[in-house]
């Protein structure tokens, strides 16, 4: 089978051919459909995260080995799986849950296997949706998606499960009661904002850096789209949240300047939810975090049960369509190079015929 790999951190994807394999116990074979271009790829290509004060996460060091086959958000047709496999349709299409744990720590035992300490991810860990084929560890995993587009439903394994379990995260009686601002109005900004109207949401109010992006939240429904960059940009926010503090937001970049202008807007006993890896370290004062009750969460995508969730509101019609824009899986290299340079307006996602 054809994979489109990661052979050295920061250098371009090559092609790869690599024996197609063959599923073994409760393992499944699927044809790749469609495999979204995500953020996180960007993190996995570089080799690392940036912790601040000089200080790098090396992904190598926490067993990320190459040549790797990212692609983490996957949907796929069912070729072939193993004798324990069960309750799947041959020829099936499947959305794929790729935050997969060991299986035996507390976290996956309590159903949180994104929360693992030895995570096995799809795209991260073991080979990914950037290929022809790929090779599921359990049928557990499928999420049958019926006649939907792929291509459509394919951000959901990442991009809509981060984002639900973000908005989870806040609460529903603060979501819609009140606004929720949103830092960054890419593929995961956009689509939280359809999560929102679909959850019953008081809307959102985006802030991004760049034009484009923020016309394009304001033609998706959001209540206002903000320049973060701007120097009164914490009171532009809190006049469009009716000219209160805000109760919540939630941080799809993750960057000392997002961090910090959440601080200045939120209102005593706020909520910030921390998506984002772009990286660096806070300046927050830490004596006003608990004058403030503030509430900092991490928030690592979402679980398998979320996951079944969020595709219940996606087959109930509640949940709009995004944009997605479609490539053929041979320009995985410079659609992951676009999204790097910001050019990606919306969802990239892989298709094969």
């Amino acid at each position: 089978m054809k994979c489109y790999c990661v052979v050295d951190f920061r250098a371009p994807l090559q092609e790869m051919d690599q024996p197609t394999p063959v599923p073994q116990g409760a393992q499944v074979l699927l044809k790749v459909r469609a495999a979204g271009v995500c953020h996180s790829d960007i993190h996995l290509w570089e080799g690392g995260y940036d912790l601040g004060q000089g200080r790098t996460l090396s992904l190598k060091e926490r067993g990320v080995t190459l040549p790797l086959t990212m692609g983490h958000e996957t949907v796929g047709a069912m070729v072939s799986a193993g004798p324990d496999a069960t309750g799947l349709r041959p020829g099936g299409n499947y959305l794929v849950y790729p935050w997969i744990g060991c299986g035996n720590c507390p976290s996956c035992q309590a159903g949180q296997e994104n929360h693992c300490m030895a995570p096995a991810c799809l795209g991260v860990h073991r080979a990914g949706g950037y290929a022809d084929h790929v090779l599921v560890p359990h049928s557990r995993y499928l999420i049958d998606i019926g006649d939907l587009d792929p291509a459509q439903i394919a951000p959901y394994a990442c991009s809509g499960l981060t984002t639900y379990a973000a908005l989870k995260k806040i609460g529903e009686q603060t979501y819609r009661q009140h606004p929720v601002v949103i830092f960054g109005a890419g593929g995961l900004g956009l689509m939280c904002l359809t999560l929102i109207k679909a959850l019953g949401g008081a809307g959102a109010i985006v802030v991004d850096i760049d034009p484009a992006k923020r016309q394009a939240a304001l033609e998706a429904g959001a209540l206002a789209a903000i320049d973060g960059a701007a120097p009164d940009a914490a009171q532009q926010i809190i006049k469009a949240a009716g000219g209160k503090p805000a109760q919540a937001a939630i941080d799809l970049v993750g960057a000392p300047a997002t961090t910090s202008l959440a601080f200045d807007f939120l209102t005593k006993g706020g909520k910030l939810i921390i998506v984002g890896l772009f990286g660096g370290g806070s300046t927050w004062p830490i004596a006003l975090i608990p004058m403030k009750a503030l509430s900092i969460i991490g928030s690592y995508v979402g679980n398998l049960a979320e996951l079944k969730e969020l595709m219940e509101l996606v087959r109930a019609g509640k949940v709009p369509p995004m944009p997605v824009h479609r490539y053929a899986l041979d320009q995985a290299d410079s659609v992951l190079a676009s999204l790097r340079a910001g050019k990606v307006v919306g969802r990239a996602v892989l298709t094969t015929a």
